[in-house]
């Protein structure tokens, strides 16, 4: 295999630091995003010691933040690489202990900012490095919760919960139907190229609990009990390692697919051409970087 650069948000931790070490093992040259520079390094000493690669490394960067991201890809730029052939949007905010809105240095509600604004910026200023390659791939993921909502939609009028209404868990499914969304319209922006965009739907992994020392009691039996149906980080990230590197999918794009390998449905409204357009008409309210990417191809 020619060696290939995968460079994955969210790489220091849970699935993405799973999908990080197999990536190293499958022989690719793996570029871990994360937001913490601490967490950041302890997971790269982590991921080149059980793989046994030194074709690791680690960038800063904050997916709320127009800024970090940007910077971050100076960062990566500027440590030489020209290309990049697989990039995997696995990074979220989903803090289960928060009760209100939190907001971004630039007063974006942080779970849209991080969850879909910041995958489709980056994906955005990365398109030259994405060209580069002979046949980029760009993974973004989503979430088994939509299931249980099915009549769930992106609020075009107030994504960020600003008039009220605010849940976190309204917040992050919301998020990620967006990303599923802006995964089908840049498939097609991507039609007659060599590169593809496919999602993920990530089913229940086991969560670790002590991230959320302020978890209620009650939600931490919730979590133990779900635990028991959960597959390990591991396991899900088995999708990401073969999405990002097997033959078997070369060429597929715009597809939806479980834990399984399976492609899956995203539902009727989220599927619907006109609705696919006004969610990136308001994506690109935030992005306006998305006009100089569609032109670039």
């Amino acid at each position: 295999m020619d060696r290939k650069i995968c460079l994955i948000t969210g790489g220091n931790a849970g699935i993405g630091r799973a999908a990080a070490l197999q990536l190293a093992d499958e022989g690719a040259e793996v570029i871990i995003a994360c937001r913490s520079k601490e967490r950041g390094e302890a997971a790269l000493e982590t991921i080149k010691a059980k793989s046994g690669s030194d074709a690791v490394s680690m960038v800063q960067m904050d997916l709320s933040s127009r800024a970090s991201i940007t910077a971050g890809v100076e960062a990566v730029r500027s440590s030489g690489h020209k290309c990049i052939d697989v990039l995997i949007h696995n990074a979220a905010d989903f803090d289960i202990t928060r009760k209100q809105r939190k907001l971004s240095p630039k007063g974006i509600e942080t779970i849209w900012a991080t969850n879909h604004l910041g995958p489709v910026l980056l994906t955005a200023l990365l398109e030259p490095e994405l060209n580069a390659s002979s046949g980029a791939r760009v993974l973004t993921v989503s979430s088994q919760g939509l299931v249980i909502h099915p009549r769930l939609q992106v609020r075009l009028d107030d994504p960020e919960f600003s008039q009220g209404g605010y849940k976190v868990e309204k917040a992050y499914y919301q998020s990620k139907l967006a990303q599923v969304m802006y995964t089908f319209w840049l498939a097609e922006q991507y039609r007659d190229t060599p590169k593809t965009a496919n999602c993920i739907r990530v089913t229940n992994v086991k969560v670790d609990l002590s991230r959320y020392p302020n978890l209620s009691d009650f939600k931490k039996r919730l979590y133990a009990f779900k635990s028991r149906f959960s597959i390990s980080p591991e396991e899900m990230a088995e999708v990401y390692t073969w999405l990002a590197l097997s033959d078997e999918v070369s060429g597929v794009s715009g597809k939806y697919f479980d834990e399984k390998r399976r492609t899956v449905g995203a539902g009727a409204w989220a599927e619907t051409a006109e609705n696919i357009h006004r969610v990136m008409e308001l994506t690109r309210r935030y992005v306006p970087e998305l006009t100089a990417s569609e032109q670039s191809g």
